[in-house]
């Protein structure tokens, strides 16, 4: 089937006799091709299924294990075989988890018992410049007791009147300690707090300052060692234990969803039934599969109601319940669902854009980005992750993402000429960049291998010199130009996609056809391309006729006509979006003579928004070269006659090269965040809300998927 189309799905509802629930779920599981349905217990005459006797335990031992998992890395994420790591669950593992859970307890009561120490200590270097034992600063019955620090040592000393008045200094802070009758309590208060009195926190411990301090270091070192002891046991642990933990985890949680099953099926008393989405294309394989447990396997194909394919699974005129959708088997284009999946699966029977954005999301990428270097750096990137990738599914992914953005980014700076933010055909000076002109085709004095001129002011040429005007024999402007053309192209494409959804599947209101998709979609098409003309006659004629002396009459005729024919088109797609507005979507005519011109001018900044294909790369690019000529040149300047350099010279080389490197990891990051930001932007906005419905739920197949162990 079509890449651009998601799976076509069915209904399954399998019955059988409660002796064979058991069985079946076994081999849903092995299957792993049924979205089940939860039983929601509305039929009186059902009841939801019991879990396995097993399912408590199973569940303690699965917390338990995660909970250890979550202290040990994952290891070495080598395969491991169901036989032994059963083996190793019915051993001794549970006890060598229990080891690691207590003495990760012991750990953190060490931590907590050693920054409680840290703070006593803190507190008794403060009274200590008291000279009075610890337990004689509190717990009088007659006394009340102030103990701080103050800005001011002689009205602290004048709260105490008749009682006992002690200080010191402790560093730059005069620590008091004063003691008065109780009634004399609150005037003793309010004299230290003008004093800028602030309490410190009494030790609840006797003795002297110096034998608790004594005593505090002795139970540090001791809890310091012990805390370096059970360090090195987790550490021995993981390295023995790490991989089989996780292994034994899978597996456990395997026998868990295996356990509890039943609660998703409906029953009676003597038999049950299971409901689910399956894809199709399984249907010969699961029907087969089930024969031996039940006694009725139907499958039926779903088919979308007039109207109602658009309507996922949260909508308020139409009460279809839709399926979820699964992906088509993809192998290249696959790490794009990644960017499918963040907006949402498509809504079923509606196209599935990752083979689209397989395609022109790295070409945005690179389109901005655009450097070699930066493009190594990426793909290089990508290329570690694979590397380390192992099972994990969603890091194979994130790796393969990586090079095709990287690929984009390396291409494009070829295209540009640009490496490291230099020029290779710099028309300010020669650097080392201009080395790798042997790359090149020959080229002539303004730079450019070949340079031709297409229909509708289109300006290519190899290399594509961006970050130079075309004053001064670059494709600045060009840029700019192309950028345009691509959104009015990429933004055409998403209305024709919307118009097909629409007319298959209908508006998301109850509306289908032929005639509601020319209202919805058509009329933004027909505004598209209209506006399109009219502004490119608008803008071209006037240069047109500044630029020759004599100019031709044809084509100054043809320009008119452009003109004409885009403000017509104009116009009827502003009426056909007041009607649309009014008979689709419910509002009231009067209205729509002011919003439907409103609704018409936002396509403007859609399309001018891809310009940002243009901006965000020039802005990269001129960071980039700051660092360059603020600090790679004079560097080169000093390698160029290193022979007579001085030791300033050596330290300059130094600095200047950490600096150049810092400024080219920023520009390399920044590149390749804010490029994915706006590439993301462009496809998201711009394009998928021409026809794009992300109300479709993710197709999970009940069943196992190895990781770490194989499926039983």
């Amino acid at each position: 089937m079509s890449q651009i189309h998601t799976r076509q799905m069915g209904r399954l509802v399998a019955a059988g006799t409660l002796n064979q629930l058991d069985a079946t779920i076994q081999t849903l599981a092995r299957l792993r091709a049924l979205h089940m349905i939860d039983y929601d217990g509305s039929d009186g005459d059902l009841s939801l299924g019991t879990p396995s006797s097993e399912a408590d335990q199973l569940s303690r031992d699965v917390n338990k294990l995660r909970a250890a998992a979550s202290l040990v890395s994952s290891g070495s994420n080598k395969e491991a075989s169901a036989p032994e790591t059963r083996a190793a669950l019915s051993g001794d593992l549970h006890e060598r988890v229990d080891t690691l859970l207590a003495e990760n307890d012991r750990r953190s009561e060490i931590e907590s018992k050693l920054v409680s120490l840290s703070e006593e200590s803190t507190a008794l270097q403060m009274v200590a410049p008291l000279k009075t034992d610890l337990d004689l600063l509190d717990g009088f019955e007659s006394l009340t007791t102030f103990v701080g620090t103050v800005r001011d040592a002689a009205a602290a000393r004048g709260a105490a009147k008749e009682g006992l008045f002690l200080s010191g200094n402790a560093g730059k802070k005069t620590v008091v300690g004063v003691f008065v009758r109780n009634e004399d309590a609150k005037e003793a208060q309010s004299a230290l707090e003008a004093a800028g009195f602030s309490a410190l926190p009494i030790p609840e411990c006797e003795g002297s300052v110096s034998s608790r301090m004594e005593e505090i270091d002795s139970e540090r070192a001791s809890l310091i060692e012990e805390q370096v002891t059970l360090e090195n046991n987790a550490t021995s642990w993981q390295e023995a234990n790490a991989d089989v933990l996780h292994s034994g985890l899978e597996l456990l949680e395997r026998d868990q969803e295996l356990a509890t099953a039943p609660v998703r099926a409906a029953v009676t008393a003597h038999a049950f039934v299971i409901d689910g989405w399956i894809e199709m294309a399984r249907a010969d394989e699961i029907s087969a599969s089930l024969q031996g447990q039940c006694t009725v396997v139907d499958i039926e194909p779903f088919k979308i109601q007039p109207g109602g394919g658009s309507h996922g699974h949260n909508d308020h005129h139409h009460h279809q319940e839709m399926p979820p959708i699964a992906f088509q088997d993809r192998t290249a284009s696959k790490p794009m669902e990644l960017l499918t999946d963040a907006v949402g699966r498509p809504a079923y029977g509606r196209i599935d854009p990752t083979l689209f954005m397989f395609i022109t999301y790295p070409i945005f990428f690179g389109m901005m980005l655009g450097d070699m270097a930066y493009g190594m750096v990426t793909m290089g990137l990508g290329w570690m992750l694979l590397r380390k990738a192992g099972t994990n599914e969603m890091l194979e992914m994130g790796g393969k993402f990586l090079i095709y953005i990287g690929l984009g980014t390396f291409v494009f700076g070829y295209i540009y000429a640009e490496i490291a933010g230099f020029e290779i055909f710099s028309h300010k000076h020669h650097t080392w960049a201009s080395s790798l002109d042997i790359f090149y085709p020959a080229v002539d004095y303004h730079g450019h291998a070949w340079h031709t001129s297409l229909p509708f002011g289109i300006e290519l040429a190899f290399p594509f010199h961006r970050v130079t005007d075309v004053a001064h024999h670059g494709n600045l402007e060009h840029l700019i130009l192309l950028t345009i053309y691509l959104g009015v192209a990429h933004v055409f494409i998403g209305l024709i996609v919307g118009f097909r959804d629409i007319w298959l599947h209908g508006n998301g209101h109850g509306d289908e056809g032929f005639v509601c998709a020319l209202f919805e979609k058509g009329s933004w098409i027909i505004l598209l391309f209209g506006g399109f003309l009219a502004a490119y006659a608008f803008l071209s004629k006037p240069a047109y006729e500044e630029r020759w002396v004599s100019p031709d009459p044809a084509y100054l005729d043809l320009l008119s006509t452009m003109m004409t024919v885009g403000g017509i088109m104009i116009v009827i797609a502003v009426v056909m979006i007041m009607w649309m507005l009014y008979r689709y979507h419910g509002v009231p005519f009067p209205i729509n003579i002011g919003l439907g011109p409103i609704e018409a001018v936002g396509m403007m900044p859609t399309v001018i928004s891809y310009v940002r294909l243009f901006a965000v790369g020039v802005v990269g690019v001129k960071i980039a070269e700051t660092g360059n000529t603020m600090l790679f040149e004079p560097l080169a300047h000093i390698l160029e006659d290193l022979s007579h350099a001085s030791a300033m010279d050596y330290l300059s080389m130094v600095v200047l090269l950490i600096g150049w490197l810092a400024v080219q990891i920023f520009a390399w990051g920044l590149g390749v965040f804010s490029p994915n930001i706006h590439a993301a932007r462009l496809h998201f906005v711009e394009w998928m809300r021409q026809f794009y419905d992300a109300s479709g739920e993710a197709f999970k197949p009940f069943g196992f998927k190895a990781r770490r162990v194989e499926v039983e």
